[in-house]
């Protein structure tokens, strides 16, 4: 395979964000697989051995508790989830510190949940926490806190954190390790599916049937959480390569294997990328097309006059989105006014405004277009 600027950069990594799936660590009866685990640890150590920095974002936790409680399936329920979540994630980390001593690396588990990358104060606590641990040779092992996660906080797939984190730490690459290897343009199973090897912009994703659930039964997201997490990061400046678990070796190698997604926009501050890809939004303000061509094509702050409708329960300060007049969002930006405080305010100029309002809406530094 021939190395494009986007396989040659992930192989040039020096700090390295790898997610690997709970399909990839453990049997479909639950349990971890000792052998699967042990080959991913020689693959990065071999890594750091070499001079690189890998936090490694590892699924599993849940899957790992499975057969320790005498369950024969996956949990449904929530409840159960996170008991198996508190049985598993101890054996995980067991596991993980165990094998990485065989290399003297010592190893660092931390969990997160949404709350984590939602609330700003605890975004900075726990990039702080990673860079710390980095720098001290530390290995990284990053899960969602599955024990106390609900459905209202939870991030859904390891995807999705792998590709926050990826950004939290500064990595020059992110590399997603599944039980697929590479991205198809339809179903891998299916005869005809055609293997997509680079993905260079939105253009080769036309006519991309990227599904929605894995095939193991054990992980939450399938092939959609990964495209979708690697747009993410792409479209934060970091490059992403997409294979299968029995591929690590390569990926973590040459970077010859599976899909590479090109970094296709600029690396974002942590306070931009938070606004957009990390902060839970409260609520919508829809927005005429004059607004959208001054918030988006000139960075402009918005203003009341453009506003058309107030959608949700907010306080000032709050992270809001913005919907164009056909329901798009266009942009993600924090709020200058309480949601109480705009219906009388939407439509009207600056200058029609008493003087303790006539301020933006949202400020242009707190605004961040979609992309």
């Amino acid at each position: 395979m021939t190395t494009s600027p986007t396989r040659q950069a992930v192989a040039d990594a020096q700090r390295i964000v790898v997610k690997i799936g709970s399909s990839s660590l453990t049997t479909t009866k639950g349990g971890l697989d000792a052998e699967r685990l042990t080959s991913l640890v020689d693959t990065v150590a071999k890594r750091v051995a070499a001079g690189g920095q890998v936090v490694l974002v590892s699924s599993g936790a849940i899957a790992a508790g499975i057969a320790p409680m005498g369950l024969s399936r996956k949990p449904k329920d929530l409840a159960t989830q996170q008991a198996a979540a508190s049985v598993g994630q101890l054996t995980l980390a067991h596991a993980y510190a165990a094998s990485f001593a065989r290399f003297d690396l010592t190893v660092g588990q931390v969990l997160l949940t949404a709350d984590d990358v939602v609330r700003r104060g605890n975004y900075r606590n726990a990039q702080r926490t990673l860079n710390r641990l980095l720098g001290l040779g530390v290995v990284p092992v990053v899960n969602e806190n599955d024990t106390v996660a609900t459905s209202e906080i939870r991030f859904g797939d390891n995807d999705r954190l792998a590709a926050l984190v990826s950004h939290l730490v500064g990595a020059d690459a992110l590399v997603l390790l599944s039980d697929v290897d590479a991205l198809y343009d339809g179903d891998p199973r299916r005869s005809g599916a055609k293997l997509i090897s680079e993905v260079n912009g939105a253009a080769d994703m036309v006519g991309v049937d990227a599904g929605s659930t894995g095939s193991s039964g054990l992980g939450t997201g399938g092939m959609a959480s990964k495209v979708a997490a690697a747009k993410v990061a792409c479209t934060s400046g970091i490059p992403v390569l997409l294979t299968s678990s029995d591929n690590a070796e390569h990926a973590l190698g040459p970077a010859d294997v599976g899909t590479a997604f090109a970094a296709t926009g600029t690396r974002l501050s942590a306070r931009r990328f938070w606004l957009a890809h990390a902060a839970g939004a409260n609520g919508r303000l829809w927005i005429d097309e004059g607004a959208v061509a001054a918030v988006v094509k000139r960075r402009r702050s918005l203003l009341a006059a453009g506003i058309t409708a107030v959608e949700g329960a907010f306080d000032s300060g709050d992270v809001v989105e913005l919907l164009d007049p056909e329901g798009n969002v266009v942009a993600r930006g924090v709020v200058a006014y309480d949601a109480e405080e705009l219906p009388t305010l939407i439509g009207r100029t600056t200058h029609d405004l008493p003087p303790e309002q006539r301020r933006e809406v949202v400020h242009a530094d707190d605004l961040v277009a979609r992309k």
